[in-house]
């Protein structure tokens, strides 16, 4: 009698009518899977479920849902290595699972990390689920009030410098389109899934191939794992910024510093710094105390907005009008907003044999162009979408490569070049927290002044001021813009659309510095230091910054025993 055992497998690139039932998806594995057993030979199907999904809507009117479903069967390890050697799309599937280190150092003090956002977050999420209660120290304000605070910097125009759209619990990425697409490869990116679906985040972002929280939800969601943190014992400093850092005393053979706060020192057993992007006065003051740090290439540009009506229709054809009929069941189920990825690098020459590229960035459908300065005379724009992602522009950063070279090459001219193009967006827009603003067939044929009409800004409730997007930009960032619309509206007709709108600048695609750190993910020359997360040069989003909080939590558990162990 031969040995069985349950084996789960994943069958990929399923493709039915975007209309269709799911269960026409499943039918079509579980007939794939009979069919790679060969003749004679069955399985036991114990599950079949969604796995993964995805729209192909590059052959129009036919537009197809792209699936991966997951079946969980009965049949012999060599059964399951014949089916997969004889059908290439379909694979054993095995849930990676990482199991939490006991190390065998004495902690001096609790853990603090400084900064709440994704890194800091999830980090905390899982020294709790060991045991340990780290103290949390975030420049701006909790959610809540930080919701409040950018509504004021909307109606008033004063801004609160310490709480805004970069600093505050959640972080930068809160206010955003919530996307948490990685190309990172890290199978925790499932688990920090799973995470956020259980603190409130909608479940279909464990099976969407480009998952989207949108800030409304994210908001929520924040708040609910801030709760959950307090629960297990957590403590928060909101409105509390990391002044210095200082050594304190400690057992032979460790290090243990402090952390300068306006309301005193905090004590730290291992100190994480999940400082985001933006903690520009953070970064000078640990240059300035000695601490290494690395400049490092980064992106600048604008937002370009589209009516979200265009991108529908260039992306569905005749589909994108309305609601499509789904078979005999007579549902009607509306196509998503479309979305579009895009860059261009031009071919090497002799010229330039590493030429710079232009690429999208950010992109949120139905969304709107945020005000996001963090510094008093500097204007800053990003992208923001709500989880229904209806509103009727849609925007996304198209950003051109900085190099080290163009600023210097050192650490706080990295800084001082984002400022400088931040400054000249400022005085551009009036000196009044108005973006500058450009039609883009006035961008791309030197022209200037043209008010908007089909795409109207969505920037501030509108405010902008129209001028020549090149007097704000360098050279080298406004003519990769113009081959690059250029280029993007073979792939997207209407994308180079005279009636488009560019709107400036985009500075905080990511850090413009690197905080080196050892395999250990301690800093460089420190002993129990952790540079985490987009702030510290090594992460790009939501996903891949909480992943790397969660890798900074499981080298410092490698490290230390927990709390009440002898």
């Amino acid at each position: 009698m031969k040995h069985t055992e349950t084996i789960q497998l994943l069958v990929r690139d399923l493709r039915i009518p975007y209309t269709a039932d799911m269960a026409e998806a499943i039918e079509k594995a579980k007939k794939q899977l009979r069919h790679a057993l060969g003749r004679g030979k069955t399985a036991a199907i114990r599950e079949a479920v969604l796995y993964k999904t995805s729209i192909d809507a590059r052959k129009k009117p036919d537009i197809l849902r792209v699936c991966t479903i997951l079946l969980t069967a009965e049949m012999t390890a060599g059964e399951a290595a014949a089916v997969c050697a004889r059908d290439r799309s379909i694979s054993v599937f095995t849930r990676e699972t990482f199991a939490l280190p006991m190390g065998t150092e004495t902690l001096a003090g609790r853990p603090v990390i400084v900064g709440f956002g994704p890194a800091g977050m999830f980090c905390a999420l899982l020294l709790c689920e060991a045991g340990f209660a780290p103290i949390i120290v975030e420049r701006g304000d909790d959610v809540e009030e930080r919701a409040a605070a950018v509504r004021r910097f909307y109606e008033t125009r004063i801004l609160d410098e310490q709480s805004n759209i970069q600093f505050g619990a959640g972080g930068a990425g809160t206010f955003s389109d919530g996307k948490l697409v990685t190309r990172i490869g890290d199978p925790k990116c499932t688990w920090v899934l799973e995470q956020l679906a259980a603190f409130g985040a909608p479940e279909e972002i464990l099976t969407k191939a480009k998952p989207h929280i949108g800030t409304d939800i994210l908001l929520r969601v924040v708040g609910n794992i801030r709760d959950a943190l307090r629960a297990r014992g957590c403590e928060f400093r909101f409105r509390t910024q990391m002044r210095g850092i200082s050594a304190i005393e400690a057992p032979a053979g460790t290090h243990a510093y402090a952390i300068e706060t306006p309301d005193g020192a905090i004590p730290c057993g291992a100190l994480v710094l999940a400082l985001g992007h933006s903690a520009r006065d953070t970064y000078k003051m640990l240059y300035d105390n000695g601490y290494v740090l690395q400049p490092k290439p980064f992106s600048v540009g604008v937002r370009i907005e589209h009516l979200q009506s265009a991108l529908n229709e260039a992306a569905y054809g005749d589909a994108a009008s309305g609601t499509l009929a789904c078979g005999a069941q007579g549902k009607q189920i509306l196509l998503p907003p479309a979305e579009y990825t895009v860059s261009h690098r031009p071919k090497p020459s002799a010229g330039d044999p590493d030429p710079r590229g232009v690429y999208s960035f950010c992109m949120c459908p139905g969304g709107e162009v945020m005000a996001a300065a963090s510094e008093e005379g500097g204007v800053v724009v990003n992208g923001m979408s709500r989880f229904a992602r209806d509103g009727r522009n849609a925007n996304a950063a198209l950003a051109v490569s900085v190099r080290t070279a163009d600023y210097g090459d050192h650490p706080m001219r990295a800084i001082d070049y984002q400022r400088m193009l931040e400054r000249a967006a400022f005085a551009a827009g009036g000196s009044d927290w108005s973006a500058p603003c450009q039609t883009v067939g006035d961008f791309l044929n030197d022209r200037c002044g043209t008010e908007p009409t089909a795409v109207l800004p969505s920037y501030m409730n509108g405010g902008v001021r129209m001028c020549d997007l090149h007097s704000v930009l360098p050279a080298f960032v406004t003519e990769l813009l113009a081959v690059g619309i250029r280029r993007f509206d073979r792939q997207y007709p209407g994308f180079a659309s005279d009636h488009a709108l560019l709107t400036g600048v985009e500075t905080r695609t990511s850090a413009p510095i690197r905080m080196p750190r050892g395999d250990n993910f301690c800093a460089a020359g420190c002993d129990n230091i952790y540079p985490i997360g987009e702030g510290a040069g090594y992460a790009g989003g939501i996903t891949s910054a909480a992943v790397d909080g969660v890798n900074a939590a499981l080298q410092i558990l490698a490290r230390y025993k927990r709390p009440g162990t002898c």
